[in-house]
């Protein structure tokens, strides 16, 4: 047999597999609210973070600006894409599970 047969065999019993279902998983009784309760208290500190992030970003570019320095534009670059990131936590996790 030559590697091409070898190659085709294995991708035929790949395809042929089951796919695993992970499933929607369940907490444990008395867990899941406070797991919740956590994550919505993580969501909303890391909503203060993004806030304080564009304050403090668009003051140190407004006294960069001042005195004539315009590098801080990557800063706010970052500052917002960390603001994407953390506003669609959710739908990201859910799409790779």
């Amino acid at each position: 047999m030559t590697l091409i047969e070898h190659l085709d065999q294995l991708q035929a019993a790949i395809a042929a597999a089951p796919a695993p279902d992970p499933g929607g998983g369940e907490a444990p009784p008395g867990v899941g609210e406070k797991v919740l309760t956590l994550l919505k208290w993580i969501a909303y500190l890391a909503t203060a973070a993004c806030v304080g992030g564009v304050l403090y970003t668009a003051a140190k570019m407004a006294l960069s600006h001042r005195r004539g320095d315009d590098t801080n534009l990557s800063q706010l670059g970052w500052v917002f894409a960390a603001c994407i990131l953390i506003g669609s936590a959710s739908a990201v996790v859910s799409a790779l599970i």
